[in-house]
């Protein structure tokens, strides 16, 4: 094998990330005739399968520590890419357990920064120690100063590197990609009128934030509130006890882990798209680009969002923005858009027009490749 792709996460889901995975990797595959794709398993997806002259090799055991499970995996990508060293001349990661194991060898290593797991940790597990996060900023240097070259989808994750002392010259900016979808099918249980919230529920989503501000338009008793969550429904919990106390329970539908070719469709029927994403260091520090707001786009759906730097970045001045954490300057602009519907399209129109297709993200890519 010429070339391998390793992520420390699941491939196929719902998830945002694994639409990305499938797009970068396809390239790297389509380059270099075909290789190795090292991902997590788990969820009835088998251990290995190939497909054409592509093999998919998966990471299902299930240790409960984060930190435990990431290193497993690093001593599996390794045992996984040492019978292909002799062949192997690019191998293409996307998080520093999956860069650790393939730095050194002779092949070259292209490192695309979605996230800073020294900044994202602290959101997911609150309590972890100083002492660890110090660690993994080590080791997220060392990734990142030994890599040929990286890769983000943001100028804002761009920008954060280059304030780790990273050199700017090796860091390449590969947006994120978005490809239109003509009238998709209207899902046959989807509400009347609604508007949708599409991602997983993470703290620095602002979840909660949208429901607070979704309490704030009861008077509009015909709207419905639609959640695709990319994740389980057991990781919801708070947020149904939330809605519950905010009376808004019975006008929430909620959709777990929708195959991803179905989220066009409930994009495509809202009436708005928003993106909450709250003011907290992962999205302000280390910046984000989600795939959540270029689908809207791409679907012709008015976009409400948190007015942050990497917000602007995707939306410019065609989508409505908000000051983040703000649920009453949330509900207004929700309201707003809805009341001037016809604004709301034309706004929706010059979003459309603007997003990048993934062919030329792809594009980007195969540049990088051929430039290392």
């Amino acid at each position: 094998m010429r070339a391998a792709y390793f992520a420390f996460d699941r491939f196929p889901s719902s998830k945002g990330s694994a639409v990305h995975i499938g797009q970068m990797a396809a390239e790297l595959f389509s380059a270099y005739g075909g290789g190795l794709l090292g991902v997590l398993g788990g969820g009835g997806l088998p251990r290995y399968q190939r497909e054409g002259d592509i093999e998919i090799a998966r990471f299902d055991e299930q240790i409960p520590n984060l930190i435990d499970r990431a290193e497993a995996y690093s001593a599996w990508v390794a045992a996984h890419l040492r019978p292909h060293l002799g062949t192997l001349e690019l191998v293409h990661v996307r998080d520093p357990w999956s860069a650790l194991p393939v730095l050194g060898h002779g092949h070259k290593v292209v490192y695309e920064v979605n996230g800073l797991p020294s900044i994202e940790l602290p959101h997911t597990w609150p309590h972890a120690a100083p002492a660890t996060l110090a660690k993994l900023r080590d080791l997220e240097r060392h990734c990142l100063e030994a890599a040929d070259a990286l890769v983000v989808p943001s100028a804002v994750i761009g920008d954060a590197l280059r304030k780790r002392g990273i050199n700017q010259e090796k860091i390449y900016l590969v947006p994120n990609g978005a490809d239109p979808v003509d009238a998709p099918p209207r899902p046959e249980d989807a509400p009347e009128r609604y508007v949708i919230y599409v991602g997983a529920l993470q703290r620095w989503q602002g979840v909660d934030v949208l429901m607070r501000a979704f309490a704030r338009l009861a008077d509009l008793t015909d709207l419905s509130l639609v959640i695709c969550s990319s994740v389980q429904e057991r990781r919801a919990k708070p947020y149904l006890r939330l809605a519950e106390r905010l009376g808004v329970d019975g006008r929430i539908v909620w959709r777990f882990m929708l195959p991803h070719e179905q989220v066009a469709g409930w994009l495509a029927g809202a009436e708005v798209s928003v993106a909450p994403l709250t003011a907290c260091p992962r999205n302000l520090d280390q910046g984000c680009a989600p795939l959540k707001i270029l689908e809207s786009m791409a679907a012709g759906t008015p976009v409400v969002a948190s007015a942050l730097p990497a917000v602007r970045e995707i939306l410019g001045e065609d989508g409505r923005l908000v000051a983040p954490d703000r649920p009453a300057e949330l509900a207004r602009a929700i309201r707003i858009l809805l009341e001037y519907p016809e604004a709301a399209r034309q706004m929706a129109e010059r979003a459309r027009r603007r997003v990048p297709a993934w062919s030329q993200s792809r594009e980007r890519l195969a540049q990088v490749y051929r430039r290392v």
